[in-house]
């Protein structure tokens, strides 16, 4: 099959394209607003852009709570999302007011950050701690409210310890979480993580080879 965005004449149920652009990352976003409700949300179109320094961003629809409340602060946390936390982190999605506190309302932990005022989910595996450095708004579609890019440099990183082994961080056994389309998720697990050495250059830069077994440890 072929569509036109412009047109979005894909004849499906739904628009396939946030189920094409899989498996996206879940940036579990937590801020403070300025009279000190703290706010979690989730937010599926999240990576990171950048290791240096470390940038990470996140996009929404409109001005939501999140985006009001870094905003206004400057600072936000993300914290990793994984299979033991999923109906957590589902529930920490739903619109209620800006009042509400979504820690509580997902039974969770606000655990304090060390270098911003907004916490960090004390069960999640790992969090960044975040500085705004610039909210960029989307191109707009007639009718509907466009996306506002949010990029922030992270100035801290926490990882609990149980998953650091021989010097790395073992990510698989953390079963982060992945968005796909619809209401579908993923899991990272140790059974279908794997690892790909990458492929060496010639001398003359015409023709590449891929050293098999283990990575040794080093960047090419």
């Amino acid at each position: 099959m072929f569509y036109s965005t412009a047109e979005d004449n894909h004849g499906l149920k739904f628009n396939p394209f946030k189920a094409l652009i899989v498996p996206r990352p879940i940036g579990w976003i937590a801020s403070v607003s300025k009279s000190g409700v703290p706010n979690l949300a989730p937010y599926s179109f999240f990576n990171a852009m950048s290791d240096t320094p470390p940038v990470v961003c996140f996009a929404s629809g409109g001005h939501k709570d999140s985006l009001d409340n870094i905003e206004a602060t400057g600072e936000f946390t993300c914290s990793i999302s994984n299979w033991d936390l999923r109906d957590h982190m589902n529930m920490s999605s739903a619109p209620v007011a800006a009042e509400v506190d979504e820690f509580k309302l997902a039974g969770l932990t606000p655990a304090a950050s060390r270098l911003v005022k907004a916490p960090w989910v004390a069960e999640s595996p790992a969090a960044f701690e975040c500085k705004l450095w610039k909210m960029i708004e989307m191109p707009s579609v007639p009718g509907r409210t466009p996306y506002i890019v949010v990029f922030g440099t992270v100035v801290g990183v926490h990882v609990k310890d149980e998953f650091i082994r021989d010097g790395l961080v073992d990510t698989a056994s953390m079963r982060p979480l992945a968005r796909m389309g619809y209401m579908d998720y993923a899991v990272i697990t140790p059974e279908t993580s794997f690892t790909l050495n990458r492929p060496m250059a010639s001398a003359d830069k015409l023709s590449a080879t891929v050293v098999p077994g283990p990575w040794d440890g080093v960047y090419r």
